[in-house]
């Protein structure tokens, strides 16, 4: 079932029972007030009848009676198969007037009833016909019953009218109301049917289109702005995967190109000496490890582009994770002087200034990928030292790296987050320029930010900064 359907459907049944509750309403409320109308036109009656019958029972002559009868015909309609009936105090009929086809047959326990509460309606039958009694006081002849009856005719006729008119009204408004439910739903859903005709015209080849169903403020516009959202995070994925599996096949192949090359070379000669084998074994080497290197790059890029949620995170001090990374740089390029500072700002005293919340092996490897930068490239100006300082601040924990190395120009350190970029002044060093993207990722999983400052032959400094935990 569509939800257009589904709508006319639902708003047809709500609006249905709506109006058929508001005409039951109607419908007993005037039945009600039509029946208490009629029994106080029946109670009028009884009245009537009994100043009739006292004075009779007073001697009235009839000229009195004649004329009195005229004045209540004058002013009483009579009701359809009325009768009154007299029921002196031994419950006996004294006295009848009326147009019934029958006589009343009115229990003795009832007029027991009328005689104790002055008046009563005796509930008989159907068709809308009624009878009522009345205690009529006279101090000469006692007290009397008078029993009136009729059928109510007019209030009969004008609730069927009614009940047609309200049938016919509920009927109405419902084919009204489902063609009309149909017409709106069709109306208001007609921005999803072309963000669905828009979004069919959407592949994976192509994500520069966006749905044209977002300049407004309603849901349809709320949810067509998120699906743009999706589509703007998409297409830097897409776009983020083909430049990253480009420029990872493109620095692959260097390293297998020269491994290749290397086994090549030694095969073409049936005998080779001993030193020359170790040569190529050495160079054979020395490019599996540059592309061991390459390889576990990539991996932590892609590990660091993960959604922050599934990564496993810890409370950590960081200043464990410099002394760690510390170690490892003096490992891989022991001559390099390395200074570590640490600096403690504001006045509160914590027991463990530099505690960090993250994933371990993501912080250890940015802070070593600053750490190797700085020590790579100031190897080539032996004597210099690097200075890397940690400081504690009120809210954050900044790591600040320097070195004395040949440093960049302002145009490659705009570049320096783009994997695979090489500053022109350190392309003759080493490297494959995914440290610093990597760290880049890392620092934006852990709520954290890298700051980037270099002069031309003066060096460069990296900033880390992390919020305290």
């Amino acid at each position: 079932m569509s939800i257009r359907l589904r709508l006319a459907l639902q708003f047809g049944a709500i609006l249905a029972l709506t109006l058929l509750l508001f005409s039951l309403v109607i419908y007993f409320s005037t039945y009600q007030a039509r029946r208490e109308s009629f029994t106080q036109s029946l109670f009028t009656r009884a009245r009537v009848v009994a100043h009739v019958y006292v004075d009779g029972l007073n001697g009235a002559s009839a000229e009195r009676e004649a004329s009195y009868r005229g004045y209540l015909r004058q002013f009483y309609r009579t009701l359809p198969e009325e009768e009154a009936s007299v029921y002196d105090a031994q419950n006996r009929l004294v006295f009848r007037e009326g147009q019934a086809s029958h006589s009343l047959a009115v229990p003795r326990d009832w007029l027991s009833d009328v005689r104790k509460t002055g008046k009563d309606v005796l509930e008989r039958g159907s068709n809308y016909h009624q009878t009522v009694g009345l205690l009529y006081r006279d101090p000469a002849r006692g007290d009397f019953v008078v029993v009136a009856s009729s059928v109510d005719a007019d209030g009969r006729d004008k609730l069927n009218s009614l009940q047609k008119i309200l049938i016919i009204g509920l009927l109405s408004s419902l084919i009204v109301v489902g063609i009309g439910g149909w017409f709106f739903a069709g109306q208001a859903l007609r921005p999803v049917r072309l963000m669905v005709e828009e979004v069919d015209g959407i592949t994976a080849t192509d994500l520069t289109k966006r749905l044209s169903q977002a300049e407004g403020v309603d849901e349809v516009s709320l949810l067509a702005q998120r699906f743009n959202q999706l589509l703007v995070r998409l297409e830097t994925a897409f776009v983020g995967q083909r430049t990253f599996v480009r420029d990872a096949s493109h620095e692959l192949r260097t390293p297998l190109a020269a491994l290749i090359g290397q086994l090549e070379v030694t095969l073409l000669l049936p005998q080779r000496s001993p030193e020359e084998y170790r040569r190529v074994v050495q160079a054979t080497l020395d490019s599996a490890r540059r592309l061991n290197d390459l390889t576990n790059g990539l991996l932590q890029i892609a590990r660091a582009s993960d959604d922050p949620a599934l990564l496993p995170m810890a409370l950590l001090d960081l200043d464990e994770l410099l002394l760690q990374a510390h170690e490892e740089v003096h490992r891989r390029y022991p001559t390099t002087w390395v200074d570590l500072d640490f600096v403690e700002v504001g006045r509160r005293t914590r027991p463990r200034p530099y505690r960090v919340k993250g994933n371990e092996a993501l912080l250890l490897a940015a802070v070593l990928n600053v750490l190797d930068n700085a020590c790579k490239f100031t190897g080539q100006q032996s004597g210099k030292p690097i200075v890397a300082t940690l400081t504690a601040m009120e809210t954050k924990v900044r790591l600040e790296v320097q070195d004395q190395g040949p440093g960049m120009s302002a145009a490659d350190v705009e570049q320096v987050y783009v994997p695979f970029f090489r500053a022109e002044a350190t392309r003759a060093i080493p490297g494959h320029g995914i440290g610093l993207p990597l760290t880049y990722k890392i620092m934006a999983l852990h709520c954290g930010s890298i700051v980037v400052s270099s002069t031309l032959g003066k060096g460069t400094t990296v900033q880390l900064e992390l919020p305290m935990n």
